[in-house]
């Protein structure tokens, strides 16, 4: 049975001394540098430790699982492998999936429940830094199991700019009007979200409008806002549902339409916008995600995919999302799409980082088991962290990235717990940048529910996402999880301290499959 991640780092010092020759020197960049790094100190095939970490001689993991026998648990790794990287990802879909389904009165698949999703749904108290890039915030707090923390591991990006000072657009609309698209909540969502998009973009940006049913179809070419809005909104009336589902049709003739409209200086992007439920011509995902890639790496069109339909091809929306340096959300609601089209959209028009990739360092002298809490989907071998030809994660102003980890310290561990740090190039001169933050074991509050109150969401959304996919044998219970009543109670109480929508929507949320289970 293959199990979520846990790193097992006892018996590290047998380890280490049948490794010595392998020894990692401690990185030429300190907590805090934002300046590039040197990739030539990091040997091709050696794990590169995060910055200002020393452990006195220790070996770095592959982020490779191996066990000898296939039938065990996966769930610990072996020693010494004490570092985690992955791929930054904003993706939100998971989380309004899961609440639109529970609102129609039923529990979400365990296989559509990612928890990084339900995190990354909630505003975040990070400090941001003043330029590209990314400030990095590292805090704690004890659960009520013997020796098991919550560490939240904070990435922000600067504040958006204002709409007039990001570089113009050039996007370009795909959209499903298949025969499942005539579904309230589809099509009809979709045009009247992109409608009043239509209205918000400045007069420089640039759309492109594709269809797909059976075959695809450009509906409108490249066309600059300016005084070609009314044209526009005809185009987008116009839309009707009609047959099948020829996602790869679709995908293809939109990335030529990009091609073809590309526009020096400008963010070039796709906009997929379907159920994602593919069933004619090629339904090969793997096809249709090499279209995306080549696409990306010749000429930087990057996806944003947008999720409609009580029925909702969850996994292939994100892969393609994935595999085209891009992410995706999900719209069951007016309010929903006006959030997505004109806040979402236009934020992410604008890159702050591309290939942005994390790496967690927790100290062996003071940790004793960890585990990430999703971004199953984002993992990066270790020694790939300074690689800047594997792919990472694109991120835009305005985002926050949060990675949460289930932690056991040892018995009277006192001082240095993890190093935690982000690596990514500049969208425009591709330089690499890293910085980094650390924490202390002094640092961690003793409880989960006496932390900030920012924490105790982020927790609740993690609890909450895991108790949705206990029916999934791969997962174990996270530590200090409790059940959905307890936790109802507690998303009650933090949306009446922060008095935010969001919030209330999470304990409403909860509320819903506290109900389903019988556990209200």
């Amino acid at each position: 049975m293959e199990r979520h991640r846990i790193r097992d780092l006892r018996g590290t010092l047998l380890a280490l001394t049948a490794a010595a020759g392998l020894l990692l020197t401690g990185c030429g960049a300190g907590a805090g540098d934002n300046s590039s790094a040197d990739n030539s100190s990091y040997p091709t095939g050696r794990p590169a430790p995060a910055p200002g970490y020393t452990d006195g001689g220790s070996t770095g993991g592959t982020g490779e699982q191996k066990n000898g026998d296939d039938s065990e648990s996966r769930e610990f790794a072996p020693a010494p492998d004490y570092l985690s990287t992955f791929a930054l990802d904003v993706d939100t879909a998971s989380y309004g999936y899961a609440r639109r389904t529970l609102a129609d009165g039923h529990l979400p698949d365990p296989t559509t429940v990612r928890p990084e999703e339900f995190v990354n749904s909630f505003r975040q108290d990070y400090d941001r830094p003043d330029g590209n890039g990314f400030s990095v915030s590292v805090d704690g707090a004890r659960t009520d199991r013997e020796d098991w923390s919550l560490v939240r591991v904070g990435l922000a990006t600067r504040p958006a700019a204002d709409r007039g000072e990001r570089p113009p657009a050039a996007l370009t609309f795909v959209i499903d009007i298949s025969g499942s698209m005539a579904e309230p909540g589809r099509l009809d969502l979709a045009k009247e979200s992109l409608g009043v998009m239509t209205d918000r973009l400045r007069d420089d940006d640039s759309v492109a409008i594709v269809t797909f049913s059976d075959e695809a179809e450009r509906v409108l070419p490249m066309t600059r806002l300016g005084d070609n809005r009314d044209e526009i909104h005809d185009a987008i009336d116009s839309l009707e549902p009609t047959d099948s589902t020829n996602l790869g049709a679709g995908v293809e003739t939109g990335y030529e339409t990009a091609e073809d409209g590309l526009r020096e200086g400008a963010t070039n992007r796709v906009v997929l916008v379907s159920d994602a439920l593919a069933n004619t011509g090629d339904t090969d995902a793997d096809t249709i995600l090499e279209r995306i890639a080549s696409e990306r790496r010749e000429h930087g069109i990057t996806l944003f995919g947008v999720g409609v339909g009580s029925d909702y091809g969850d996994a292939l929306m994100e892969r393609l999302a994935d595999k085209g340096d891009g992410h995706t959300a999900y719209v069951s609601s007016s309010e929903d799409g006006r959030e997505v089209f004109c806040e979402d959209l236009p934020r992410n028009i604008d890159l702050t980082a591309r290939d942005a990739k994390a790496q967690i360092a927790f100290d062996p002298a003071t940790v004793s088991e960890f585990r990430l809490i999703g971004y199953d989907n984002r993992q990066v071998a270790d020694e790939d962290f300074r690689d800047d030809s594997v792919d990472g994660g694109e991120v835009g102003p305005g985002h926050t990235v949060t990675a949460l980890y289930a932690v056991r310290t040892k018995p009277g561990t006192e001082g240095h717990l993890a190093t935690a740090s982000v690596r990514w190039l500049d969208p425009k001169s591709r330089a690499p940048h890293e910085e980094s933050g650390r924490l202390e074991s002094g640092s961690l509050k003793d409880s989960v529910w006496s932390a900030s109150t920012r924490f105790q969401v982020t927790a609740t959304a993690a609890y909450f996402a895991d108790a949705l996919r206990l029916g999934d044998d791969r997962w174990s219970a996270l530590p200090g999880s409790a059940h959905l009543g307890e936790l109802a109670e507690r998303a009650d109480g933090l949306a009446s301290r922060t008095e935010d929508k969001d919030v209330r929507g999470l304990a409403e949320a909860i509320h819903q499959a506290s109900r389903l289970t019988g556990r209200d």
